[in-house]
């Protein structure tokens, strides 16, 4: 087994090889003059099970080329196997037309992947799940609830938690984490006038003295959750918290979060933190035992599915 890891988040990949016993393959992944992707590897990986590391997001382009030029120089190199190791997918909100003559950007990445010599994808999280249909080679799409899960418990009462989705999309999402803590969820019914921009119309469930977390896969500019700690604020609400599995925390996030009603917001490090966003509420939990389980566990041909499960508890114990 060999991991190979990008510049997307290589602090992650670091963390991934330590808990999976092992290190990252010698490599340059840099830029010519012009600014084209080069790779180099430094180690035989001939007939290998080579695990390739790399979120594709922002600079999305930049990453998604390195990974594709990562994957082409193992396979020139024979590797036996090769897995694309996506902690986060990029394009992935690009999953269907949403107008006319607009491309659908989530299958393309796919068909680019899997025509780059990728064999297999492991990811987290994936905005909509019908983009794992969209490759025609294997897709193991893991969770980062049972990581969140373990930090609320960590640090939060149990008593007066109620789960809050940010729309109804997300219902399922926040039953998933009600059910861990038998409370009861809370969503907010909201609209979009334009890309990027939403606006709170009601909030649906009864929030009153409960300390609401709202969970969600993504956060950008943060607008909806920001609008969405406000309307719980005036429905009651004690504290408003967020839990999201990837933090793409766009420019405009700082000011929103800094001057919002939130208490907190966590996410974890399947994305590399924007230097340029400061955030004082910010904190980061980590997913690398999550994925190093999932990366021995492919690599001995074992089932990925008990890491799927809510009550995925030993946690601990595998750091």
């Amino acid at each position: 087994m060999k991991l190979i890891s990008g510049n997307s988040n290589l602090e992650l990949a670091k963390r991934i090889s330590q808990y999976a016993g092992t290190t990252l393959v010698k490599a340059n992944i840099g830029r010519f003059a012009d600014g084209e992707v080069r790779a180099e590897i430094f180690e035989n990986v001939r007939g290998e099970d080579v695990f390739v590391i790399q979120s594709t997001s922002s600079p999305v382009n930049e990453n998604f080329m390195e990974l594709v030029v990562m994957v082409d120089a193992l396979r020139r190199a024979s590797a036996r196997r090769i897995t694309a190791v996506l902690p986060y997918y990029g394009y992935a909100r690009q999953d269907r037309k949403m107008t006319s003559r607009a491309p659908i950007s989530a299958k393309l990445m796919a068909n680019l992947l899997t025509t780059s010599g990728v064999d297999r994808v492991l990811t987290l999280d994936l905005h909509a799940g019908q983009i794992q249909g969209f490759f025609d080679i294997p897709v193991d799409t893991l969770y980062a609830r049972p990581i969140l899960v373990s930090d609320i418990r960590k640090r939060l009462p149990a008593e007066n938690l109620i789960f809050v989705s940010p729309d109804a999309g997300g219902t399922e999402r926040a039953r998933s984490y009600a059910k861990k803590f038998n409370t009861d969820i809370a969503i907010i019914d909201k609209r979009r006038p334009e890309p990027g921009a939403s606006e709170v119309m009601n909030v649906v469930g009864d929030v009153d003295g409960k300390q609401c977390i709202i969970v969600d896969d993504i956060v950008d500019s943060a607008g909806t959750l920001c609008n969405a700690a406000t309307a719980l604020l005036g429905c009651g609400a004690t504290t408003v918290r967020s839990y999201i599995a990837h933090g793409v925390l766009s420019p405009k996030a700082s000011d929103n979060i800094n001057n919002s009603d939130l208490t907190e917001m966590v996410t974890t490090d399947s994305i590399k933190p924007n230097r340029s966003v400061e955030i004082s509420t910010l904190r980061q939990v980590t997913v690398a035992p999550l994925l190093a389980r999932a990366i021995v566990s492919i690599h001995n041909e074992q089932s990925v599915s008990s890491l799927l499960e809510d009550d995925w508890d030993d946690f601990d114990r595998f750091e």
